[in-house]
């Protein structure tokens, strides 16, 4: 059984409307974010809950930004995704489920403004709205070592109900996927949202959140060299009790180059051990980010931090 490590409340989020309760869910490490359109205009009932996501997102127009409600835990997990028997998983595959409030469908959008109701039309979304996502996807890489990337194909719904567009993953590209997705790319199921959404702006507001930076720039004006990319964090179960992984070697040789290497007899190894802890303890001791924290296993900040 998988555990659950890094906080599993979303900051300010609302639990008015918390079902793990009744509906419970299997704990999981999450490395994927789901995106979800609700298709209507206020906070879905869920069936009472067996069809929640994790959280919600509701737009507050007026303000300009989103109520955010938490149905589950971020590692317990959720309901909103068909798992047809004998397949892969869906629900229970590491996933962290995200519904947002509003529509990708171009018939409901000009419906509902025809009729004057104001809402969230997600492929030509508010820059704010954009923002307000991005923060969240900022966290889940910041405390749960989501990646942030994803498919490149995010089609125009309708052309993305079923398979429309190719964009669908295999059992095989699903089960080997780490990131944040649509509802249109998982197998299994046919809906078409969250459409053609504004995914690689979302992206580059997170990485802004977190300044990490861009992968190219917007111009041919000549720069000066930029620091080497942050290594993705690749999550806690990594650096436990008799783990042994390459991530655990890539963190000692990091630490040495860093000068928190003191505790290391003849230097780092595959092999997490309490060398390591002690290292990583001095590290985050040295940093006024993790002094209130230094336990010294290392999570999203502390990676981070020492590989910048």
């Amino acid at each position: 059984m998988s555990t659950k490590t890094g906080p599993q409340r979303f900051p300010g989020a609302s639990r008015a409307n918390w079902y793990q309760d009744d509906f419970g869910g299997d704990a999981m490490e999450v490395n994927v974010v789901v995106l979800h359109t609700t298709e209507g205009r206020t906070l879905p009932g869920y069936g009472g809950g067996s069809s929640a996501p994790n959280l919600t997102a509701v737009p507050d127009l007026g303000a300009k930004k989103f109520k955010w409600y938490q149905h589950f835990d971020i590692e317990t997990s959720s309901r909103a995704l068909v798992n047809l028997r004998g397949g892969v998983e869906t629900n229970t595959l590491n996933v962290c489920q995200v519904e947002l409030v509003g529509t990708c469908s171009p018939k409901t959008h000009e419906q509902w403004k025809a009729a004057g109701q104001e809402h969230i039309y997600w492929p030509d979304a508010p820059d704010w709205a954009l923002r307000g996502i991005a923060r969240f996807l900022a966290w889940m890489h910041e405390e749960h070592g989501v990646p942030l990337s994803g498919p490149k194909q995010w089609p125009a719904y309708p052309a993305s109900y079923g398979n429309g567009e190719g964009q669908r993953m295999t059992g095989a590209e699903w089960n080997a996927f780490k990131g944040v997705c649509g509802h249109m790319h998982v197998p299994e199921n046919t809906h078409g949202d969250p459409g053609a959404i504004d995914f690689s702006r979302i992206i580059k507001y997170a990485k802004a959140e977190l300044d990490l930076g861009d992968d190219a720039p917007e111009d041919d004006t000549p720069s000066t060299p930029s620091k080497p990319a942050v290594p993705v964090f690749p999550g806690r179960k990594y650096f436990r009790d008799g783990a042994s992984n390459t991530y655990v070697l890539q963190l000692g040789k990091q630490l040495v180059k860093r000068g928190f290497g003191d505790h290391y007899k003849v230097g780092p190894s595959r092999t997490w051990s309490e060398a390591d802890r002690l290292n990583v303890r001095d590290f985050q001791k040295s940093r006024k980010e993790l002094r209130g924290d230094a336990d010294g296993y290392p999570g999203p900040l502390t990676w981070r931090l020492l590989f910048s």
